[in-house]
């Protein structure tokens, strides 16, 4: 039966693209955070309808399917054992439309972010979604996952740009749901059944993005603070300020800060590391002129009150380029750490931080916490390096990070998912009730559970 599949899925896709022994060894998971891949084969379909032959191929055989995207999840969302097929979507990389009129972009799910943002701008429209890993990360792994990114203060997680999706079920059913409209309450938007479900309940293969105008404005500051309260204070009074044009504000710990600019890293700092906590604020708006002279009347109320140490106001694109590549430098911090993703209201965010800080000391004094993150839409990360780690230190940390939010009534996962990584502490952030419907919904979809099984709920478990 094993080679029977393996057959079928090569008289799918063509021999040439189901890679198997040391093809699949060999390819590695970016950011040093998981091993090389294990899996009986790698499949590489070009079309739903080839997605929809794999499936039911694979459904009918009991043969277990992980799909792979731009394998950039950090809470081993795209897993594998050396008994599961991958199915890879990177050939499904076609951006199908730019509608410049209806505002909308539609593409296969392999098309990487960048590829993304880039079709868009070519028309003059803004792709709203983006993240550090723009580069890699495809468009169906950051609607598998709902990722949020730089920009979710202003336009909301990923989520809030998907207006159609296709995908296709455990059992080679294909749903496809690609609505161009804003406004549709045609029965039951099943749409959203899929995006952030991880790939559990059925493979996106193609969608429909709303894009938004491109922005005729644009300022940037990186800013410097000696304590966390300051940085609430910015945050309430920028979102007081600049209601109609604040798009991003991001908190960088010292920690953070200091490890990617000169002298430890290799970034040129644009001010010197040391400050207890460094802010990127970014607007975005229409008229260059008056949205500059508001976003300087600002930089300048908050300076006189205090809030400020220090400040620097980008007047190029290089300039806030250089100010984004710091905050996009995640590498030296993650590489060889135990990251964390979490939500909680913002004015709770630098008491948090201090818990774990003191939590993780008191067990591992050699450890260092790293703090960064959207503190806009209350989501800081949390990497915890500086430890050899094995199961039972990984245990430990995870029992302080997660045990400290429980007291903020935070949530688990911010944008980053669920995975394999966090299932076992979902109950802190979701009811039994809830829990117990994730299980029913991915017991109705895919019966068999071949699809990416055990990643958010492990539904053999009553």
């Amino acid at each position: 039966m094993r080679n029977d599949v393996l057959a079928a899925l090569k008289t799918i896709v063509g021999e040439r693209h189901v890679l198997t022994g040391d093809a699949v060894a060999s390819i590695e998971f970016p950011w040093n955070t998981h091993a090389s891949c294990a899996a009986r084969a790698i499949v590489s379909p070009a079309s739903t309808a080839e997605v929809a032959e794999i499936m039911r191929c694979c459904n009918a055989a009991g043969q277990t399917v992980v799909p792979f995207g731009g394998m950039t999840n950090l809470v081993q969302g795209c897993a594998t054992t050396a008994d599961d097929i991958v199915l890879s979507l990177a050939r499904m990389n076609r951006v199908e439309d730019v509608d410049r009129s209806a505002g909308t972009l539609t593409a296969q799910s392999g098309v990487t972010l960048q590829a993304a943002q880039e079709a868009a701008a070519a028309a003059d429209m803004f792709f709203p979604v983006d993240i550090g890993a723009r580069a890699s990360c495809q468009l169906g792994g950051i609607v598998s996952n709902n990722a949020g990114g730089n920009k979710v203060i202003r336009y909301g997680m990923t989520r809030d740009t998907v207006l159609g999706l296709e995908a296709v079920l455990a059992d080679g059913t294909v749903i496809s749901s690609m609505n161009r409209y804003i406004k549709n309450n045609s029965g039951f938007d099943l749409k959203q059944m899929f995006i952030g479900s991880e790939g559990v309940l059925g493979v996106i293969t193609r969608l429909v993005f709303r894009l938004r105008a491109t922005a005729r404005s644009h300022n940037v500051a990186l800013l410097a603070c000696e304590k966390f309260d300051d940085v609430v204070a910015i945050l309430e009074t920028a979102n007081r300020s600049l209601p109609n044009t604040l798009s991003a504000f991001e908190v960088m710990w010292n920690s953070f800060y200091s490890l990617v600019v000169r002298p430890r890293g290799r970034l040129a700092p644009p001010l010197a590391p040391g400050q207890a906590q460094y802010v990127i604020i970014e607007t975005m708006g229409v008229d260059q002129q008056h949205d500059t002279a508001a976003f300087e009347s600002l930089l300048e109320d908050l300076m006189e009150r205090g809030l400020l140490v220090d400040g620097v106001l980008a007047k190029s694109d290089s300039e806030r380029e250089l100010i984004w590549s710091i905050r996009d430098e995640v590498e030296p911090v993650i590489g060889n750490a135990h990251n964390f993703d979490v939500s909680l209201r913002s004015t709770d965010v630098g008491e948090y931080v201090r818990r774990v800080e003191a939590a993780i000391a008191d067990l591992f004094p050699e450890a260092s916490v790293i703090g960064f993150g959207h503190l806009g839409d209350n989501n800081v990360h949390v990497s915890v390096g500086g430890i050899d780690f094995d199961s039972d230190k990984i245990r430990q940390v995870e029992e302080q990070v997660y045990g400290c939010l429980e007291a903020f009534d935070g949530a688990i996962s911010a944008e980053h998912g669920i995975g394999l990584e966090k299932r076992q502490y979902l109950p802190i952030s979701r009811s039994e009730a809830e829990i117990g419907l994730m299980k029913t919904l991915k017991r109705a979809l895919d019966p068999n559970n071949i699809l990416n099984p055990g990643k958010v709920v492990d539904a053999a478990m009553r």
